[in-house]
């Protein structure tokens, strides 16, 4: 892996990691469901607009459309939707470590329903991942920690495997940002629905929530799905999948310093275990 290889990885996971911080600042002043469809509806269609002007089409073969609109309902809607809402009242940088433990579960989910074969580097990060989740969450339920949004954030990260499972073996042929673009205006669409129905329109506005809604927009949102797919075109998907043992930390990290979360001894050894397991998983696969 060259220089530029390991610049845009770790490009791509602070990106990825900042994404709950800058969320939790937008649920605080915002309703999540309807922020979210916002998000949504503005970046699938600037993601759309750049897309055209490279020459990419919305034409897509039945397995593109069938790959887009389940990962726009899997991971935009369920992933991200159930997130927004349960971090109104968890902290970040919790969300950051269970959404983190995605390749774990995806790993596990190949074994247990596609009966993939399990190295046994990759059985022992499983083991030592999922110890680091118990840890954490020991911890945490002892403390108080509102087990509804903790479900939901659970949830989520389930909708998140299934659609990273449903992407195995799907191409966009080239029009990898429309793609992105409309798997954002299908999240878009459902959630407005779900915003309408159930939420009340009311916003504190302050600066704050005005460049934590934009910075979600064009970083997490666009620039961070666009170095994805560039850095699987250059290195592979497998060697690009290592660089997700730096979430955990990186997530937590991030919504310290910005949000002042609270860095508790349990969290801690949590998440280096955890990087620990997914690590071992994912070098697991680069032996097969």
């Amino acid at each position: 892996m060259d220089l530029r290889s390991i610049l845009m990885g770790l490009a791509f996971v602070a990106m990825w990691s900042s994404a709950f911080t800058s969320a939790h600042i937008i649920v605080a002043a915002a309703p999540p469901i309807s922020a979210l469809a916002l998000r949504f509806l503005i970046a699938g269609l600037l993601g759309v607009f750049i897309a055209k002007m490279l020459g990419q089409t919305w034409r897509l073969t039945p397995q593109q459309w069938r790959a887009t609109i389940i990962f726009g309902i899997c991971q935009n809607t369920l992933y991200l939707g159930l997130n927004f809402v349960a971090m109104q009242t968890i902290e970040a940088s919790l969300a950051a470590i269970i959404a983190s433990t995605m390749p774990l579960l995806v790993a596990l989910a190949g074994w247990v329903f596609f009966r993939e074969k399990l190295p046994q580097m990759a059985t022992f990060g499983l083991i030592g991942g999922f110890a680091g989740v118990v840890i954490i969450m020991g911890n945490r339920l002892s403390g108080g920690v509102d087990v509804y949004a903790l479900g939901l954030c659970v949830i989520g990260v389930l909708a998140l495997t299934v659609a990273t499972m449903a992407m195995r073996g799907a191409s966009s042929k080239g029009n990898f940002l429309m793609v992105v673009g409309l798997q954002m205006l299908i999240g878009s669409a459902i959630l407005s629905v779900v915003a309408v129905s159930t939420e009340t329109l009311v916003i504190n506005w302050s600066w704050q929530l005005i460049v934590a809604f934009i910075y979600t927009i064009l970083v997490p949102g666009l620039a961070a799905t666009l170095v994805w797919f560039l850095l699987v075109e250059r290195i592979g998907a497998t060697r690009a999948a290592t660089f997700h043992f730096l979430n955990p930390f990186l997530g937590v990290a991030i919504a310290a310093v910005i949000l002042s979360e609270p860095l508790q001894v349990y969290d801690m050894i949590g998440v280096a275990v955890i990087m620990g397991g997914i690590l071992a998983v994912q070098l697991s696969k680069k032996r097969v």
